[in-house]
């Protein structure tokens, strides 16, 4: 049966295994790579499961049932949280805020505009509420020992942030921007 679900079934006081029938309301691979793709972008379950039209008890409920969606759910939550320490992390370096320049065909400055930063709070919280345990998920996942990649936070990822930073400066001031 190549949709079946192995589950127990007691009689006479004895388990025996069983196989049934998938539910049919159960989720589509579609829906958990859909779900695992928004909580990567959000770091959000409640949103992630919106999305898929799902509530979010549902998806913490296959997240206790199912290990494989566990450790992609594991996944799907550090790789946001990444984006999240690194968006902090150049905030803090650089600042919140840039300035968008406008130039006319002839290269005068037409109008500058200063934009601002979204408000970063929310991003704070999660990166607080969420620091250690995506710590030991990645540390599992590494195995724990060297090589196992630099922290974001650590002085060889900071230089090579700044590293990047100044590239991209670069080549903004080459483009005239």
């Amino acid at each position: 049966m190549k949709n079946a679900a192995i589950g127990k079934q007691r009689a006479g006081g004895a388990a025996k295994l069983q196989q049934r029938k998938r539910r049919s309301d159960g989720w589509t691979k579609e829906e958990e790579q859909l779900f695992l793709e928004t909580l990567a972008e959000t770091c959000n379950a409640s949103e992630a499961a919106r999305v898929v039209g799902r509530c979010r008890a549902g998806a913490y409920r296959k997240r206790r049932a199912d290990p494989a969606f566990d450790r992609a759910w594991e996944e799907a939550r550090d790789e946001g949280y990444a984006e999240i320490e690194l968006l902090l992390m150049r905030a803090s370096l650089f600042g919140a805020e840039s300035e968008e320049v406008t130039t006319g065909a002839d290269g005068a400055v037409k109008a500058r505009k200063v934009k601002r930063a979204p408000n970063l709070t929310v991003a704070l919280r999660l990166f607080l509420a969420y620091r250690d345990k995506v710590a030991q998920s990645r540390a599992r996942r590494r195995g724990g020992g060297p090589g196992g990649g630099a922290r974001p936070d650590s002085p060889e990822a900071v230089a090579q942030v700044k590293a990047m930073m100044a590239a991209i400066a670069k080549k903004r001031a080459a483009a005239g921007a």
